[in-house]
């Protein structure tokens, strides 16, 4: 199954995200099968690719939760199912 999830980097201590696509099965920093945005929950920017996202989403890809909660703030569900 596909995730759309969180793929740490950064600094200790100074967490940035990238939203990515990737095997559930993978492990968190593994190998993903495509970048879909950025997260900086420091100053909260965001920045989603989001006709990518879209096409994820409409194949299947299942976000986690913070993902979801993301998405949500940017309104991407609204596209989906339009």
């Amino acid at each position: 199954m596909v995730k759309i999830r969180l793929k740490r980097f950064g600094k200790k201590g100074e967490p940035s995200y990238r939203i990515v696509a990737m095997d559930s099965r993978a492990r968190r920093d593994g190998k993903v099968l495509e970048e879909l945005g950025y997260y900086n929950p420091r100053t909260k920017e965001t920045r989603l690719n989001v006709p990518a996202i879209v096409t994820r989403l409409k194949q299947g890809a299942q976000p986690t939760d913070t993902v979801r909660s993301i998405l949500a703030k940017a309104k991407v569900f609204e596209q989906v199912n339009a």
